[in-house]
């Protein structure tokens, strides 16, 4: 069991490597304001658009008896039966409340990024460090994600 439970960390890991970093992005802004910033208008959404998770069921669904024969002529009778209706959760607010975010996050001068992964040849060159200034991104622009959760953007080569 522990080592079906470390394979899924290193694959997560894996995975979350090779995504892009998807962020709120203003060059020359330290990565503290930037969480900072990030946080601040999260609470901001959350308060003016709080979250309303509604629960619904899909309804069941019977599928009736039928007669199965085979090729002898012998027949038996399947019994019907019922597939019971799936429980959705959702939040109808979450995608107004994502805007407000967003919209706070814009009136303090920050725009939606994605910035793509580096290459393995690009990450294996780089110095090991991590970004603490957003520097001006570029089309060479990539990211590199450290396994302490903080990232480094480089400029390819």
């Amino acid at each position: 069991m522990q080592q079906k439970i470390t394979l899924l960390v290193i694959a997560l890991a894996t995975v979350t490597a090779c995504a892009p970093l998807n962020t709120y992005y203003r060059a020359g802004v330290s990565v503290d304001r930037l969480n900072r910033d990030t946080t601040a208008c999260e609470v901001k959404a959350l308060r003016d658009v709080p979250a309303s998770v509604q629960v619904r069921r899909t309804p069941p669904e019977f599928v009736p008896a039928y007669k199965r024969c085979d090729s002898a002529g012998n027949c038996t009778i399947v019994p019907g039966y019922v597939i019971p209706g799936e429980t959705i959760t959702f939040d109808p607010n979450d995608g107004l409340r994502k805007r407000v975010e967003g919209q706070c996050m814009a009136d303090k001068g920050y725009a939606p990024v994605s910035i793509p992964p580096c290459p393995d040849h690009v990450a294996k060159a780089a110095t090991v460090g991590k970004t603490r200034t957003l520097p001006t991104l570029t089309p060479k622009s990539c990211v590199i994600r450290n396994r302490d959760g903080s990232f480094q953007i480089v400029a390819r080569g």
